[in-house]
């Protein structure tokens, strides 16, 4: 599967860091445009018909010969995403936009011919790393959420969405209205596949998660002339806050990150009169998830009125659990002896199947588990059986 290696190499330097050697591909930039304009050239050369919605959602569809009296069937979805988180890993989305390029090449190699379409989808700004939105792309397309919700989102300078991007159509006038069911490939996040010695599996469902927005307010004061017994501190109450959800987490099994945090007005030499910092939390069931935030907020609350603080907690995007379709699993696992997991990362693929699209999901060993990193990896060994297991889906599924 030469195409597979060649696409990987096509794409290595786009958006990298020559510093750190992560990767900057956020979505309306120039490093995701040039990705973008990559998979439409592929789509190209392949003879696929790609089609694209206004917010720059992709579907480039390979479709069957017509036939006189058949009946069409919808069509099966696949790809992922090609924007990053910022220094982010190479593998994370662009391996299963390559994977379903390389899947049609092994399907076209086998002589096959689609008896349904199939189609491999690029969402826009699956990872929120510019409008703090994840699955931005994939929740338009579907209607999950409304225009009017999300057209005031602003990035990190200032910009509007709705600046950048006009709202997407939805339903029968949509992106997806071919789709009849959705398989995504993905990197696995986490070291499962390493236990079971193997190099793919199947996704069960995603855990619940959410990210939240902690707001603390003080008041600013001079460093060097205010004793710490008459400070009004936002950042004290912060970092305990980000202690007892570290706490909180481990003993739930459950998952807490405060990976970001702003302070104003950000001086060396001043007690901040404004921290504010966002909490992503993950948990195995939607009941876990709403008392570890809950606990969470109790104990910022408590640490405030200690610290002569205030805190507020807004939920900026929270993603219920979902739990892939059995059947689909069935049918694209029958005689593979793959472990079945769940992951604790968000998907396009727990969009779609949130909005009532069959949906399953196919994991490649990641040898260390680590991923929204420059140090993600996956063996080329091990994508190549990603793209023969893919392939194999699609075949099994009717294409």
């Amino acid at each position: 599967m030469a195409d597979f290696e060649q696409m990987w190499v096509d794409l290595a330097a786009v958006g990298r860091s020559s510093t750190s050697g992560g990767y900057f591909r956020q979505p309306w930039a120039s490093a995701e445009e040039e990705m973008r304009v990559w998979f439409a050239e592929q789509a190209a050369s392949r003879g696929l018909t790609l089609e694209t919605d206004a917010m720059g959602n992709q579907v480039a569809w390979w479709r069957p010969v017509p036939v006189a009296g058949r009946v069409e069937t919808l069509g099966v979805l696949t790809g992922s995403h090609l924007d990053s988180v910022l220094d982010g890993g190479a593998y994370d989305g662009p391996l299963g936009v390559v994977s379903a390029l390389a899947a049609i090449d092994l399907l076209r190699e086998r002589g096959a011919e689609p008896g349904r379409a199939v189609g491999v989808g690029v969402f826009r700004e699956e990872e929120g790393s510019r409008f703090g939105l994840a699955c931005l792309g994939s929740r338009l397309a579907t209607g999950s959420v409304a225009w009017s919700d999300v057209e005031g989102l602003r990035d990190r300078t200032g910009v509007a969405l709705g600046d950048v991007t006009a709202a997407p159509a939805t339903g029968a006038d949509g992106l997806l209205a071919e789709v009849g069911c959705f398989v995504e490939l993905h990197v696995e996040q986490g070291r499962a596949l390493v236990d079971h010695d193997v190099p793919v599996g199947l996704a069960s469902g995603i855990w619940p998660h959410g990210r939240y927005r902690f707001d603390f307010t003080g008041r600013a004061d001079h460093a060097g002339t205010t004793r710490m017994e008459d400070r009004a501190d936002p950042m004290l109450t912060y970092a305990m806050t980000a202690l007892a959800a570290n706490k909180q987490a481990r003993l739930g099994g459950s998952r807490a990150t405060f990976g970001r945090i702003e302070a104003h007005p950000n001086g060396t030499n001043a007690v901040p009169s404004r921290v504010t910092a966002w909490l992503d939390a993950r948990a195995d069931s939607d009941t876990t998830l709403a008392g570890l935030v809950a606990a969470i907020e109790k104990q910022a609350s408590e640490r405030a009125a200690r610290d002569g603080t205030s805190v507020a907690v807004t939920a900026e995007s929270v993603s219920g659990e979902v739990a892939f379709n059995v059947d689909l699993a069935a049918r694209i696992g029958e005689g593979r002896d793959w472990p079945v997991l769940p992951t604790q990362a968000g998907h396009d693929a727990g969009v779609l199947a949130a909005a009532g699209h069959p949906t399953a999901m196919l994991f490649v060993r990641n040898p260390t588990g680590v991923s929204h990193s420059p140090d993600e990896f996956a063996e080329t060994e091990d994508c190549l059986a990603g793209v023969e297991a893919l392939a194999d889906a699609l075949s099994a599924l009717g294409v």
